[in-house]
């Protein structure tokens, strides 16, 4: 899955892509009716006022007739108060639907998120799927929304416009009609050569923006290497670029304006002259040219408005393809018709389906690899009864921390079965067997919330004295209690204003709380120091009786007490049984314990 955000993309306008994006955020057509609606009364209006004042000029200043005056100065009046409304409802349709789009593109693309399975997230970066939610999701609802305004506005100006006048006098109207191409080639070339130069800033402002985060979080390391100078020689580089491509894109910008207003006013003056000797042969009246040329002073706005429109689309393409993509991400773990139908989905569980989870587990046969060339697990077999506790030991990359993997349902095998209680897992539901799991990672994720909510988590029914109970078993209450706010306290984003060991310990009440029937507890005491790994082993002996547990741990301190070890080494079983059998058989277990033993006693010297 390739996420490479400075790649060149095709800024080509994909109307399938927006046809997505229509169908997903306008639900309710009210308000874009509404919308279009305002935005068509503002056209009438500004089409309108030349032709008021074509009257009042050609009416009072050159026939000297007041006699309608009191009439025209009431649809002034009422002109004004239509603008006013107008505008006011064009704005608040707009503003509205930019928020409703701003909405359901991140509701509906977090919802898939939600069905995604773990694979996705493992394979994906953060700051990509972030991008999505927040800057594309932004991007999209403004030009959705102000231009359809925009659109609107524009075409119909242009065309009520050229109407008019045809209809007035088609001769000076002839001197629009061969401006306004003119206008738009110019436009698309200028337009194109822009967005080459602001596609480049782009990419060279996101190396800049990585480099600045590099910098800072490898601050350490560049000062130990000293190799600040190479730092701010890269960073030059690419701010030089960022310069340079910019200017670019201003000095075209520029550019751009002025032909535009050159263009207009070549057509300003055009019609003035050739208005003039009209009006001096008596052809047209003064307040038919004065009419003409506040349509040419006005005409080139909405062609400027169609070209930008047409440029924020082009830029917003690569946003709305990912967008779109995101939304319609398919997860590569899902359930088959049968078992929805039966168990419901993540959404709309059949709880009264769900048989109960003893915890007996078979792996029968199992393949997986990440990549085919490079399998991880052939022809693997295992079983173990429910309620026992199973200790998966070996080197990195034997293969641990993938079967802890399988066995969660976070990938599936690729071949062979793993069974629960008798029964492929694969035909019950993905949630049936998740909401009775509990895992506890190597780097446990706490939300931005207090304490007491955290552990909550683990079962959001939960009474404060549950929680309190769960805490007091893993000594989550000993150091609570020295803080002045208690379970009460905020822990930060990610639970930053904790140490390593407390978001351990505050993982592991929340995995106790939950009540599962079978327990990953992944490098779950890697963190914590061996005053607190004492406090969690009592709590273990209690937590593990009548569940099915897995444990990887390196500390094989942690894990004597098992009721079986596994030995892995290239996915492959090579030891099983209890630890005193396997000290006994004084195989390569034997030796990784003698090992970490002797280190261990070294270090705490």
């Amino acid at each position: 899955m390739q996420h490479d955000e400075v790649r060149d993309v095709d800024y080509k306008i994909h109307l399938s892509t927006w046809k997505k994006i229509i169908r997903l955020v306008f639900s309710s057509k009210k308000r874009v009716t509404l919308l279009i609606i305002f935005s068509f009364s503002l056209t009438v209006l500004d089409v309108l006022i030349p032709l008021i004042n074509r009257y009042a000029i050609d009416t009072f200043f050159v026939g000297k007739s007041y006699e309608t005056l009191p009439y025209f100065a009431a649809i002034y009046i009422l002109m004004g108060v239509a603008f006013g409304f107008t505008v006011w409802g064009f704005i608040h349709q707009a503003g509205a639907i930019e928020a409703e789009i701003s909405y359901e593109l991140r509701r509906q693309a977090f919802k898939n998120l939600q069905r995604l399975s773990f694979s996705y997230f493992d394979q994906t970066p953060q700051g990509w799927v972030m991008a999505r939610m927040t800057s594309d999701a932004n991007r999209l609802s403004v030009i959705i929304s102000w231009g359809l305004v925009d659109m609107v506005w524009a075409s119909l100006l242009m065309i009520l416009t050229l109407i008019v006048l045809f209809f007035t006098f088609f001769k000076l109207a002839l001197i629009m009609t061969i401006i306004v191409p003119i206008m738009l080639v110019t436009a698309y070339f200028f337009r194109k050569i822009i967005l080459k130069y602001h596609r480049k800033a782009r990419k060279h402002n996101s190396q800049l923006t990585a480099q600045f985060n590099e910098g800072f979080i490898g601050a350490k390391t560049t000062k130990s290497l000293g190799i600040e100078h190479q730092s701010i020689a890269e960073f030059n580089t690419t701010t030089s670029y960022l310069k340079k491509y910019s200017l670019r894109a201003v000095i075209f910008s520029a550019l751009f304006s002025s032909l535009i207003l050159l263009i207009s006013y070549i057509a300003v003056g055009t019609t003035m002259y050739q208005g003039s000797v009209y009006v001096l042969n008596t052809v047209i009246t003064i307040g038919t040219l004065q009419m003409f040329l506040s349509y040419a002073l006005n005409f080139f706005e909405p062609v400027m408005s169609m070209t930008q429109m047409i440029s924020n689309l082009q830029n917003a393409q690569a946003s709305a393809e990912r967008i779109v993509g995101l939304i319609e991400t398919q997860s590569d773990l899902v359930d088959t018709p049968e078992v929805e139908a039966e168990y419901g989905t993540i959404f709309n569980d059949k709880l009264e389906n769900w048989e109960p989870l003893k915890g007996e587990i078979e792996f029968k046969n199992v393949g997986f690899y990440y990549k085919e060339e490079e399998p991880i697990l052939e022809q693997f077999n295992f079983k173990i009864q429910a309620g026992q506790s199973v200790a998966l030991v070996g080197h990195t990359g034997s293969g641990k921390t993938t079967i802890v993997n399988l066995l969660s349902r976070f990938y599936e095998p690729k071949e062979g079965t793993i069974l629960i209680d008798g029964k492929d897992y694969r035909d019950r539901s993905l949630h049936w067997l998740h909401k009775r799991l509990g895992y506890v990672l190597q780097s446990p994720h706490l939300f931005s919330t207090s304490i007491m909510e955290n552990i909550r988590y683990g079962r959001l029914d939960a009474t404060d004295e549950e929680v309190i109970f769960a805490a007091k078993m893993v000594g989550v209450d000993d150091f609570v209690q020295t803080l002045d706010q208690g379970y009460k306290t905020l822990v930060g984003e990610g639970g930053s204003l904790l140490s390593v060991g407390q978001k351990q310990l505050i993982s592991f009440a929340r995995a106790i709380i939950a009540d599962p029937k079978i327990l990953v507890l992944d490098e779950a005491t890697s963190s914590i120091d061996s005053e607190s790994e004492r406090v969690i082993q009592d709590a273990i002996g209690q937590l593990l009786k009548g569940r099915t547990s897995f444990i990887v741990a390196h500390r094989l301190s942690t894990i004597v007490k098992s009721d079986v070890i596994v030995m892995l080494e290239m996915g492959k079983i090579i030891e099983m049984g209890t630890h005193q059998e396997l000290i006994q058989k004084r195989g390569k277990y034997y030796q990784l314990y003698k090992n970490q033993f002797v280190i261990e006693t070294l270090q705490s010297k």
